[in-house]
C-alpha cells in the first residue's frame, strides 16, 4: 500500500509520500512514489502515486520521456494546470488498458493507479489535484485544502484541525510528516523513506526536497515530539466530575 499528501495554502505547496511497496511476511520492498518535472521559471509539476505499479512507472515514465524529447507535449505547453491533469487522465487510462485481459493470465489483475499532480504554470496560481484510476480529477478548495491518496484514513485527523488556506507552509510541511507518521504508526503497509518537497508560491523552482530515512535525526525528533505532546494533552484534558460517571443501565 501506500499513502501520500499534497496540501495547498497560501504560500505554496507541500508534498509528502511514502516509500514501501511490499510489507510480506518476509519481504520489504521501497520505491519513490514522488516525480518532479519541470522548466525553471516556466513551469513545475510534482507528481505523487498510489496503486498499481506498473501502472504508475509506465505513465510516468511516459509524461517524462514527452516532457523530455517533445516541446510541443502537453506538459510543455498547456496554459493550465487542469489540462495536464486531463492529460495524466488519459495516459493513465490508456495504460490501464493494456493490461485488461478479462480470459487470459492477467485475468482479476487490477491496473488502476491514482496520482496527485501539484505545480504551478508561470501566469497561474499553484495548484493540486488528485487523478482517478477512471482519468477524471478533483482539486483542493477553501474548506479542504490537501488531497490524499492511498492509506488516508490514519492521517487525515491532524491536517482536518490543523491545515487551513492561512497555515504557513513550514507548518503545512510538519502537519504532513505528522500525519505521515500517524499512518505508518498504525499500518505496517506504509513506511519510510519518507519524500519531502516544499515549493514556494511563484518560485517556479523545486528547491526544497528532502528524504527521510527510518534513523533520520529530525524525523524522529519530530515524531517523538508529537507522542510526547499527545500524551501531555491527554493528561491535560478535563477529569472526570462524580457525576459523569455512573453505574450502566439495568445495573441492580
Amino acid at each position: 500500500m501506500t499513502y501520500c499528501v499534497g496540501i495547498s495554502v497560501d504560500s505554496g505547496l507541500v508534498f509528502a509520500s511514502d516509500s514501501r511497496t511490499n510489507a510480506g511476511s518476509d519481504q520489504v520492498s521501497s520505491y519513490g512514489k514522488m516525480h518532479t518535472l519541470g522548466i525553471a521559471g516556466e513551469r513545475q509539476f510534482v507528481i505523487l502515486t498510489a496503486g498499481n505499479l506498473a501502472t504508475s512507472q509506465g505513465v510516468v515514465a511516459q509524461l517524462r520521456h514527452e516532457f523530455q524529447d517533445d516541446p510541443e507535449c502537453p506538459l510543455a505547453h498547456a496554459r493550465y494546470l487542469n489540462e495536464v491533469a486531463d492529460y495524466l487522465g488519459e495516459v493513465s487510462r490508456q495504460r490501464q488498458k493494456r493490461y485488461v485481459d478479462k480470459d487470459g493470465p492477467n485475468a482479476g489483475f487490477n491496473p488502476a493507479a491514482t496520482f496527485i499532480l501539484g505545480g504551478q504554470i508561470a501566469g497561474e496560481p499553484p495548484g493540486l489535484h488528485m487523478i482517478y484510476p477512471e482519468g477524471n480529477h478533483i482539486t483542493t478548495s477553501a474548506a479542504t485544502p490537501f488531497l490524499q491518496i492511498g492509506e488516508a484514513k490514519y492521517g487525515k485527523p491532524i491536517l482536518d484541525r490543523i491545515v487551513e488556506r492561512e497555515t504557513s507552509l513550514e507548518d503545512a510541511a510538519r502537519c504532513a510528516l505528522v500525519s505521515m507518521d500517524s499512518t505508518m504508526k498504525s499500518n505496517v503497509t506504509v513506511g519510510p523513506p519518507v519524500e519531502l518537497l516544499l515549493y514556494q508560491r511563484d518560485s517556479l523552482v523545486l528547491d526544497r526536497y528532502r528524504r527521510l530515512d527510518e534513523d533520520d535525526p529530525y524525523l524522529r525528533a519530530l515524531c517523538n515530539s508529537w507522542a510526547e505532546n499527545i500524551r501531555h494533552a491527554i493528561a491535560d484534558l478535563p477529569p472526570f466530575r462524580q457525576d459523569v460517571l455512573a453505574c450502566p443501565p439495568d445495573t441492580p
